[in-house]
């Protein structure tokens, strides 16, 4: 899937429903002007494109000229939006906040101030219910400008009231921003980097997170205050790869959800995203049913309302959902039969490629690849990989790394000699310039660069050789890295035994589940 610029207007055609369409013409049909026949004529043309190209737009729309569609285009996209505004969306919180906020506007603009605050009273109580702190400080400030310009008598003691309601609120708020801006700046630091990779990516991520966290977070109190900390000491782990940490604070991040179910339907994406990163700390751990428990609740949510009738959480709940199931087949060492949701996925990441990011991307054809790889099916891991490698982005240098690692092993199994002595340097080279070296993969690469040479009939020792020398790095915290993208000692034992990457690991994934039985 190739790199491409989207046009904001027909993104926003090709993401309406039936629906949406039709509400949309009836609405623009109430004004039958000369303009808004174009507009609907430009409508119709992007509604039957399946990609973005003016020179084809404007051979379509004869009743349009050139120098016309630019502001033709701002106006239907103004249009849309209103349009999508009336139609009334009963569970989005913030809406129904807004809607009581322009009553009280319109009421307070008729001189009817106690009418208005008696709206802002109503807003403030549902804001309140779902802790919304920032629409009630913008309640808390009309009051006040209100209380300030008129004699209202609404109450005694009114002002100190007010005054004292306000800075509860601002602390809150402060704690709010405090945690969030954390949590964001952690989890950009992951996307750009991934995994600390050594003792100093450790030690400035330790730095970092002690200077920004905020004065009493662990004991902080209120939803959101809690789950902005829950999500940083969430990535901080992630990062350092202290999946035992992990896995506490995103158990407490879904428990979160759990504790005020009110705000399942008001942030309901950072449940899925809480769920997702439940997922992960489950398979980290190796815990198949947790996980297995994990994804039940997540398949139960997906198939929810709240999730279904939201094309922004219904999109996601795929995502996360789709790697969740991806994963399971992981753990269990059923590659094969997890090929089966490919077809599925590749209509889905078409259907939804406007909306998804690229590193959303990216990592399905990671997992794709790995299915195929541990199926045995090397050919098609290599047609995914060379996907990642040729993508040119600025995101994830450890998948870069990865894709291009797992793809020499591809190469390797195929038995393509004739470039696999160019791939191990270029290889090399890559990983180094981006420091992604660990002994693991220094171990890797020395063992590749001698195969050239290797008689023929000692493999099977070799691979032995290098399964005892990697294997004392399974637990150690610096190398887990590796082993989370690449399951190195499955292969190599694989190898060893003359099986099946999938069956090495489907016995462990058996031994283990017994050992809890």
């Amino acid at each position: 899937m190739p790199n491409r610029t989207v046009d904001a207007l027909f993104q926003l055609v090709k993401s309406l429903e039936k629906s949406e369409k039709r509400n949309f013409k009836l609405f623009v049909s109430r004004n039958t002007s000369a303009e808004n026949l174009k507009v609907i004529e430009l409508f119709d043309a992007l509604d039957k494109m399946n990609e973005y190209d003016e020179t084809t737009l404007l051979k379509k729309t004869s009743g349009i000229k050139k120098q016309q569609l630019s502001n033709l285009k701002a106006h239907l996209y103004r249009l849309l939006l209103s349009s999508l505004r009336l139609i009334k969306d009963d569970q989005n919180v913030d809406i129904q906040l807004h809607e009581q906020m322009g009553y009280a506007r319109i009421l307070y603009n008729k001189g009817l101030y106690l009418q208005s605050l008696k709206i802002l009273d109503k807003l403030k109580e549902l804001a309140r219910q779902h802790n919304q702190a920032s629409f009630l400080m913008q309640a808390i400030f009309f009051e006040k400008k209100i209380e300030a310009l008129h004699i209202t008598r609404s109450s005694e003691h009114r002002a100190l009231s007010l005054v004292s309601e306000s800075e509860s609120v601002v602390r809150k708020l402060s704690d709010i921003n405090a945690g969030s801006n954390l949590s964001l700046l952690l989890y950009d630091w992951y996307i750009r980097h991934g995994h600390a990779r050594n003792k100093k990516d450790e030690a400035e991520l330790d730095t970092f997170f002690e200077k920004h966290l905020p004065d009493g977070a662990v004991h902080s109190k209120g939803f959101y205050e809690q789950l902005y900390v829950y999500q940083s000491y969430c990535w901080y782990a992630f990062i350092r790869q202290d999946f035992l940490m992990y896995y506490r604070y995103t158990s407490k991040w879904v428990e979160s959800f759990r504790k005020h179910p009110e705000m399942v339907k008001v942030e309901t994406l950072q449940y899925i995203k809480g769920l997702h990163n439940l997922l992960n700390a489950h398979f980290d751990l190796k815990n198949q049913e947790g996980f297995g428990k994990t994804l039940k609740l997540f398949e139960e949510l997906e198939q929810s309302e709240v999730v279904q009738h939201n094309d922004n959480n219904r999109i996601q709940a795929f995502v996360y959902l789709q790697l969740g199931r991806i994963n399971q087949h992981f753990m269990q060492g059923t590659f094969t039969e997890g090929l089966a949701l490919v077809p599925y996925l590749e209509e889905k990441l078409e259907e939804y490629h406007l909306q998804l990011d690229r590193h959303r991307v990216l990592v399905f054809y990671y997992k794709i690849a790995c299915l195929y790889f541990g199926s045995g099916d090397n050919e098609k891991a290599i047609d995914y990989l060379q996907k990642i490698i040729n993508w040119k982005v600025d995101l994830r240098t450890d998948l870069q790394c990865y894709a291009r690692l797992l793809h020499l092993i591809a190469h390797y199994e195929l038995g393509n000699t004739e470039i696999l002595e160019y791939l191990v340097k270029s290889v090399y080279r890559f990983m180094a310039k981006m420091g992604s070296l660990s002994v693991v993969e220094e171990e890797m690469f020395r063992f590749l660069r001698k195969s050239f040479g290797m008689p023929a009939g000692t493999e099977k020792a070799a691979f032995r050789k290098l399964l005892e020398r990697i294997k004392p790095y399974e637990n150690d915290p610096r190398e887990t890295r590796t082993f989370s993208y690449l399951d190195v000692i499955s292969w190599l034992e694989s190898k060893v035994d003359s099986i099946p990457v999938q069956e090495v690991i489907r016995r462990k994934a058996e031994v283990a589940r017994r050992k809890k039985v």
